[in-house]
């Protein structure tokens, strides 16, 4: 036994009962009583007439059972070692003055300049 939906009202119609109008595109419109039908024709809205499904769900009626919220997930930060650095390493460096750092920094471009300066003079060989 299949119930079909009434085209206004959005209520069940039982087998053998209903009508079923057909507009001139061929799209289909099934009604449960002649009042349906005729809101229907009028160009009524369901969703302003009080005892459609429509208006009911969009108004929020009738819903006993109130659905709890849903709960999101909160991120959970994990903290981990890159390759060749551990985490203890990482976590020294972030806690460092940013003066250090910018020393060390600075050693360190010396430190490649004088390297690259030492490849271009060419040794020569005794």
């Amino acid at each position: 036994m299949k119930l079909e939906i009434c085209s206004f009202s959005g209520h069940k119609i039982y087998p053998g009962k209903g009508k079923v109008f057909v507009r001139s595109d061929s799209r289909t419109f099934r009604f449960i009583t002649g009042k349906t039908e005729s809101y229907f024709l009028q160009r009524l809205n369901p969703r302003k007439i009080r005892w459609t499904q429509i208006y009911r769900r969009v108004n929020k009626k009738g819903i006993t059972v109130e659905t709890r919220k849903k709960r999101t997930r909160r991120t959970v930060k994990v903290e981990r070692a890159v390759v060749g650095a551990s985490w203890d390493q990482i976590r020294a460096k972030r806690t460092e003055k940013p003066e250090a750092r910018a020393a060390a920094r600075q050693a360190a471009k010396e430190a490649k300049k004088a390297n690259a300066f030492q490849k271009k003079v060419p040794t020569t060989k005794a």
